[in-house]
């Protein structure tokens, strides 16, 4: 993963421009970051030593994010998740939030909406 004892971040998202400004964010407020494309990237990576937080995107085309965080809870990784999307409606509202997430942010959302949650994230 990281050479350094950053607190890591894992972002999962199939925009790559996201990605990268997302990136960008995390590295600003000190974070190091595991940029991933693609559900199947994420299902890939097995060491969560040093993630303090999953930002998943909920619409990932081939699977959702929903369930992924319910593929991290079978396997009893607790890894706090925060879910973020573009197509926010009361039923994927509501499934997000019973999967156990720390947030839920709605595209575009601000910096301070993702660094409140990733600061509670980073102090358990």
């Amino acid at each position: 993963m990281h050479a350094s004892n950053k607190q890591v971040v894992v972002v999962v998202d199939d925009d790559p421009a996201l990605l990268r400004s997302i990136g960008r964010l995390l590295r600003q407020y000190e974070y190091g970051s595991v940029l991933l494309p693609s559900a199947e990237a994420f299902e890939n990576l097995h060491d969560f030593g040093s993630v303090v937080c999953v930002l998943l995107d909920i619409n990932l085309g081939d699977r959702s994010g929903i369930e992924l965080r319910h593929d991290l809870t079978t396997a009893h990784n607790s890894v706090p998740v925060i879910f973020m999307t573009g197509n926010d409606t009361p039923a994927v509202r509501t499934a997000a939030v019973l999967s156990g997430c720390l947030a839920y942010l709605t595209k575009p959302f601000s910096a301070q909406s993702l660094m409140e949650p990733l600061a509670r994230a980073s102090a358990a």
